[in-house]
């Protein structure tokens, strides 16, 4: 790899991931309304998922960074995704998603399902696509597959 291709590796890794540390820190901040966010799943459990949840944004971010266990690491951040999706982002159970509304809570929580699965897509490259194109390749024909 040249310098050129691990500065794309590296980069794009951190773009992929960067939000989920600040995430962490936000639940630990907001402790309570994190808590609560949780708990409204209804599911048992809410404070030790709350806590696998702060340590997966910790420590599979960090993984998939520094290439160690970065695949387990990309595979368990996408199963997190999708979870998250499903759970706290059900867009189809507001009433404002299936009619014309003003609110704007259905529409926020389709973009975020949206954006989790964006997530999963790049996640699951790192775990299947294994080694990046050289950049001098792509630079020399971008469009090309």
């Amino acid at each position: 790899m040249t310098g050129l291709d691990e500065l794309v590796w590296y980069g794009a890794r951190v773009c992929l991931v960067a939000m989920f540390p600040f995430s962490a820190i936000d639940k630990i901040w907001h402790w309570k309304n994190s808590l609560a966010q949780t708990a409204s799943d209804r599911l048992p459990g809410a404070k030790l998922m709350l806590i696998l949840a702060i340590v997966v944004e910790f420590v599979t971010p960090i993984c998939i960074v520094a290439g160690v266990y970065d695949r387990i690491a990309a595979f368990l951040l996408a199963g997190f995704c999708v979870v998250t999706a499903f759970l706290y982002h059900p867009f189809w159970a507001y009433p404002d998603f299936w009619i014309q509304s003003d609110s704007s809570q259905a529409r926020e929580h389709f973009w975020q399902f949206l954006k989790n699965f964006g997530l999963v897509g790049g996640l699951l490259l790192v775990v299947f696509a294994g080694d990046l194109a050289p950049a001098e390749v792509v630079l020399r024909a971008p469009f090309a597959s």
